[in-house]
């Protein structure tokens, strides 16, 4: 597998952050990305080395730390599914929508994204196969 480009933060215990972590796994057969809850020690490195710091309520956005450069909310969602490929690159469209309009939707998902989708007790144990994706 060729050295991975982006790495993908995520809330570890929120279903519909998990289930956008396997919808990417299953598409990314490169394997250009790799993934950490911002729960985990290696997210709150990589979330520190960046000057980032969770607020009160937990994690409020998805992460891309791409080239040393850190894209959060609707702009990372856009940025990966233009990595996928195929019809999902196709998404990459809406970067011409104004920023805050595309974040206003994006934060009324994550608002509701516990009583929509519920959350875990725990974060997601990658299988062995998927263990060198998910940073330690």
């Amino acid at each position: 597998m060729a050295a991975p480009a982006a790495t993908i933060l995520f809330d570890g215990v929120c279903n519909l952050c998990n289930g956008f972590v396997q919808f990417v796994i299953q598409r990314d057969a490169p394997g250009h990305f790799r993934f950490a809850s911002v729960q985990s020690a290696a997210g709150q490195a990589l979330l520190a080395q960046h000057g980032l710091t969770l607020g009160p309520a937990g994690p409020e956005t998805v992460l891309l730390v791409e080239q040393n450069h850190v894209y959060t909310h609707s702009t990372a969602v856009l940025r990966i599914a233009r990595q996928l490929g195929g019809p999902w690159a196709l998404l990459y469209i809406f970067i011409v929508l104004p920023k805050f309009l595309r974040d206003a939707a994006y934060r009324f998902v994550a608002r509701h994204r516990y009583q929509w989708f519920g959350q875990r007790e725990a974060c997601l144990l990658p299988t062995p196969e998927l263990r060198q994706r998910f940073l330690a």
